[in-house]
């Protein structure tokens, strides 16, 4: 067995960013950006009020009570035309741009509006409630980089550079084989001494969460030439991701069925728990995740491994999930050389500690206990015994690379 680093090393290393491809603003959310992204224009593209109120000059609202006398109005989407003077006042929206001679905003609520005259009630600082041009950005600057992950918050900040098409990094193709005579398909028969399978479920849904375009094979039966013909569907993908296969007495079926076809063995057997007999080498040009067929290993696994390699594919550094401090919730076993994964239950104190507390049962056949579950605690090989209280580091799903 391999330490789980080093495994992560070499998964890593196996990946490169995914050529680039243009989209439009409408198709790029979720997309990573494969170039530093280069404003058009600068926001705002001239001094605006922040507020509705009276623009007027500093100078005449130093001392409250000044009453001057309004000139013009500028809403919204159009200006004043000409120069403000001294003792001057021009009605002005939000967003409006500021008329000449004027540099700062007193809001409504602080003005009494008199015929043509407005006493201003309050004295106001030169350059209040102004937005200054481009006080947000300005053309030709660097807004947006390369490998940003393109959510509601970016997309509607490209839209303000005038952006409209972006160059963002191909989307992973992700063969998903699920394998073994004892599942079936969701609503497909279940036979007397078969289970359901989630494993290709699962699997999707991290793919497309992570960015990916997961494609789905079917599920390969417990047997090698039926295998391979169905792995052979992952030709031209980025990456085939299969489950189980280790049912077939002391032998493990993908490895035997796929190395029939040319598989190239990196590496086999993790020192983590769950996913121990988890392999990974390359089929031809394709690569090669076979996870093991319990369903918790089946997502734990997807997280340490999986995350990662999409994320470099499509640019990004590949850290995948990060662990964060804590403190243990309940008492923990020592831990033997295995890197443990438990599945816990994490809130915080009313010390602001995230306190994470371990199921009591860890079973790799419980989706049920994951599904409850908001982070897994990592304890290192030898970790010894932990008390209540002492601290841990803990991997939380809610803030962790992808909602799972």
């Amino acid at each position: 067995m391999i330490p789980v680093a080093e495994a992560q090393a070499r998964v890593r290393a196996a990946f490169r960013p995914l050529a680039p491809e243009l989209v439009s603003l409408a198709e790029a959310h979720g997309r990573v950006l494969a170039e530093d992204l280069v404003s058009r224009r600068t926001q705002p593209p001239f001094a605006v009020s922040a507020m509705d109120g009276y623009a007027v000059r500093g100078a005449d609202v130093a001392v409250a009570g000044a009453r001057l006398k309004l000139v013009g109005y500028a809403p919204a989407g159009a200006r004043h035309h000409g120069t403000v003077g001294p003792g001057e006042a021009v009605r002005i929206f939000t967003g409006a741009p500021l008329p000449a001679g004027t540099d700062t905003i007193v809001i409504q609520e602080d003005t009494a509006a008199d015929g043509d005259m407005v006493e201003m009630r309050i004295a106001a600082t030169e350059g209040r409630h102004v937005r200054r041009e481009g006080l947000d950005f300005v053309a030709g600057e660097t807004v947006l980089r390369a490998g940003t992950r393109l959510g509601a918050r970016q997309l509607g900040l490209a839209a303000a550079m005038n952006r409209p098409w972006l160059n963002v990094r191909r989307r992973p193709r992700v063969a998903i084989l699920p394998t073994g005579d004892e599942v079936a398909l969701p609503g497909e028969p279940i036979g007397p001494d078969q289970i359901v399978s989630s494993n290709g479920t699962a699997l999707a849904a991290i793919v497309a969460a992570a960015g990916g375009i997961p494609i789905q094979l079917g599920v390969a039966p417990d047997d090698e030439r039926a295998l391979l013909a169905l792995a052979e569907g992952a030709a031209g993908t980025d990456l085939l991701v299969t489950s189980g296969g280790a049912s077939v007495g002391d032998h493990d079926l993908v490895r035997k069925a796929l190395g029939d076809g040319g598989l190239a063995v990196d590496f086999w057997q993790i020192a983590m728990r769950p996913g121990k007999p988890l392999m990974f080498g390359r089929l031809g040009q394709v690569p090669v995740l076979g996870l093991p067929g319990n369903p918790v290993s089946v997502i734990v696994c997807s997280l340490i491994f999986l995350v990662p390699a999409l994320e470099i594919m499509q640019g990004m550094p590949g850290a995948g999930p990060l662990a964060e401090p804590a403190v243990a919730g309940l008492p923990l076993p020592a831990n033997d050389r295995r890197q443990d994964y438990l599945r816990a239950v994490v809130e915080s104190d009313s010390a602001g500690r995230l306190v994470a507390s371990a199921a009591s049962i860890q079973d790799s056949s419980m989706m049920s206990t994951l599904a409850g579950a908001d982070g897994l605690i990592v304890r290192p090989p030898h970790a010894p015994a932990a008390a209540a209280g002492d601290p841990v580091s803990v991997i939380r799903f809610a803030t962790g690379a992808l909602p799972i």
